[in-house]
């Protein structure tokens, strides 16, 4: 065959490609056998060895507790809901009596162009001085009623003394009035229940604002439980890994033994070592998937600064639910109508708007009060002889009357109640929204758990079949019926299978978890109780 024969130069270029790929294979090989682990640096100069880890091990009860008591969205929403009850307070307070007190002195110095009975004469011939020393004291307690009235108590006792001679009985003077007002709506803002309106809206929305914070802290344990069971996959895929890796490396020595003697080809050497190779990188790979994992698991957890950036590795304990638990579909409807918070909350919210409704409503009716005042009075010339006929009863005096006003349209309150009208149907739209959401949520959730527990089954069937095939595999190539390459992909399908089955297992937790989040019975599981 000629030099220049197509065939012959294409046989040349196969034999130095199969070559060029035989040689770099067998350098990536003695990398890996120099001693060399996965993780050390490819130099000749190796570095120091880092410190040690410090490893934790941690239950999924415990993250939950700790991050229930770090978690800094928890720590606002837990604000938010304190803060909601000072409005109850502060609507509470409207209804406070209120107590005041006056104390006053004043001095009159005035000219007189006219004649005062008991000071001066019956007729005036020049500007006669009027000097008059008052001291007053007011005392006053007011009160608002839940009928919509309130009531003024008022005492003021004084003394008044006048400069110079007068025919006044008593000079100094003492004086005393006590006087009752009492005044009570009979139509608008009448009654006990328009005026309790605000003081029970502001209870809604403390109620509101306890369900807001119910769903926060359950929304952050299903968010644990989730990254939990995470992290617990990534530390099993990692032994998976590390298996496959093993029985590569067991494949390469006893082909190497083999091709020793002469009874295994070079090329079955080289398949296993490409095999341990693509091992290693797997291995790596599922590590670095545990650190991620960790690290966002350790967020979760909130810890300071300064511990987040210490290299601590997480372990957990609890291992992975590979029972069926029975579920109920209808019970898991009932039970999450009855307590989902997002239902709660909107519940609470068409109860404000049909308080808000009826407010309105009272607004569109005129103004009719009724006014009621009664006193007493008194003079003595001491404090006490003042206060013997001021409480007597000989002096005194009372009135009564009816306020009528009605603004004419009435335009402002109209459309207020309109307003309100159009508020309550959305808010009772919105429930019903919330209702169909959460029943299909719990159907969803439901229909995974039940499905995610089949996937179990079938996996775990593909894995027997896959550790059934590879065994017989090995047994072939053992008899030389088999070749490298067949027991490989039977390892790599195997380490597929075992994958497949921890994926399944680890989806079937998380279901749960979005089962429990579904019904919000997730705090029953740890036995938490909000307060």
């Amino acid at each position: 065959m000629a030099l220049t024969d197509p065939q012959f130069k294409g046989d040349v270029m196969q034999t130095l490609y199969f070559f060029c790929r035989l040689f770099s294979t067998i350098a990536v090989t003695l990398a890996f056998s120099l001693g060399h682990p996965p993780d050390s640096a490819w130099s000749l100069d190796q570095p120091e060895k880092p410190p040690p880890e410090r490893k934790e091990p941690v239950s999924l009860a415990d993250a939950v507790f700790r991050t229930l008591q770090n978690n800094l969205d928890i720590s606002i929403s837990r604000q938010t809901k304190e803060s909601r009850l000072t409005d109850i307070v502060f609507e509470q307070a409207k209804f406070d009596p209120t107590f005041s007190l006056n104390g006053q002195v004043n001095r009159t110095v005035s000219p007189l162009n006219r004649p005062v009975f008991g000071f001066s004469g019956a007729a005036l011939n020049q500007i006669q001085t009027f000097d008059q020393k008052a001291w007053q004291t007011t005392v006053d307690l007011t009160q608002n009623l839940m009928t919509g009235g309130n009531f003024d108590l008022n005492y003021s006792p004084a003394r008044t003394n006048v400069a110079g001679q007068t025919t006044f009985l008593f000079n100094p003077s003492y004086t005393g009035g006590l006087a009752l007002t009492f005044t009570q709506p009979l139509l608008r803002n009448a009654g006990t229940e328009v005026n309790r309106t605000f003081t029970r809206i502001a209870q809604n929305n403390a109620k509101v604002e306890e369900h807001v914070f119910s769903d926060r802290v359950l929304t952050v344990i299903a968010t644990v439980e989730q990254t939990y069971w995470e992290v617990v996959f990534t530390n099993e895929n990692l032994k998976v890994a590390q298996a496959a890796l093993k029985a590569a490396e067991e494949l390469l020595a006893s082909n190497r033994a083999k091709a020793k003697v002469g009874v295994m080809s070079v090329v079955d050497v080289l398949q296993a070592e490409a095999a341990v190779a693509s091992r290693v990188e797997q291995v790596l790979v599922a590590d670095k998937a545990i650190r991620d994992q960790e690290d966002q698991f350790r967020r979760l957890l909130n810890p300071s600064e300064e511990e987040l950036r210490q290299d601590l590795r997480l372990v957990p304990t609890d291992e992975l639910i590979k029972t069926m638990e029975l579920i109920s579909l209808q019970e898991a409807l009932d039970i999450a109508i009855e307590r989902r918070p997002e239902i709660l909350q909107a519940s609470k919210n068409v109860e404000t708007s049909e308080l808000n409704s009826k407010f309105a409503k009272n607004q569109l009716l005129p103004s009719l009060g009724f006014q009621g005042t009664t006193g007493l009075a008194g003079l003595g010339k001491d404090l006490g002889d003042m206060a013997q006929r001021n409480f007597g009863g000989d002096f005194y005096n009372w009135g009564a009357g009816l306020v009528l006003s009605f603004p004419i349209g009435n335009r402002s309150a109209v459309s207020q109640y309109n307003k309100r009208q159009l508020e309550a149907r959305n808010a009772e739209a919105t429930l019903q929204s919330v209702r169909k959401q959460v029943i299909v949520g719990i159907r969803e959730a439901v229909r995974r758990v039940q499905t995610d527990f089949k996937r179990i089954e079938t996996t775990r069937s593909a894995r027997i079949m896959a550790e059934k095939q590879l065994q017989a595999e090995r047994e072939r190539l053992n008899v030389g019926l088999s070749t490298t390459r067949f027991v490989l992909d039977f390892q790599r399908d195997l380490a597929t299978a075992q994958g497949n089955e921890l994926r399944a297992m680890a989806d079937y937790n998380k279901s749960l978890s979005n089962l429990a989040r579904q019904k919000a019975t997730t705090l029953e599981r740890y036995r938490i109780e909000l307060q």
